[in-house]
């Protein structure tokens, strides 16, 4: 007999580990769990060439976008954003925000355009190469872990 294909995770586990992880890597598709620890935190401005979603789980986040627009998630709301859309993920809350991604595509695959240069990354590294002053994740899982 074939083993079980569906794999089971636990969200609330990878959240405490304060990381990011990915828990579903497909060529079409791929999921991952991200924790942003520290409040008041934001990302750059960014895009990514793939449709995606983002299910807030804890904390609360403000999504930015270009126009000046701002939209709070609060837990269990979802973000749908087409490949191509400018946005800007801050940890708004008072406590660690966690996310749950989905995107078309594989990890590998995605390009990350940062808004203000427009210069486009490929992969997971992107985020990394965009911004080379970001903190190391460790630090971010030392803050969740006291």
């Amino acid at each position: 007999m074939a083993a079980n294909p569906v794999k089971i995770v636990d969200v609330n586990e990878i959240a405490r580990a304060g990381n990011r992880e990915v828990v579903f890597d497909r060529p079409k598709f791929s999921t991952w769990v991200h924790v942003y620890a520290t409040p008041k935190k934001k990302m750059d401005m960014h895009a990514h060439n793939y449709d995606e979603t983002f299910y807030l789980v804890d904390g609360e986040c403000t999504m930015h976008f270009p126009t000046g627009e701002k939209v709070v998630m609060k837990p269990g709301m979802v973000a749908l954003i087409p490949g191509g859309a400018f946005y800007q993920l801050e940890n708004s809350g008072d406590k660690p925000m966690v996310l749950m991604g989905n995107r078309a595509g594989a990890q590998g695959e995605s390009t990350y355009v940062h808004y203000e240069t427009r210069k486009q990354y490929k992969g997971r590294q992107g985020y990394d190469a965009a911004n080379p002053e970001a903190k190391d994740r460790q630090d971010e899982k030392k803050l969740i872990n006291k």
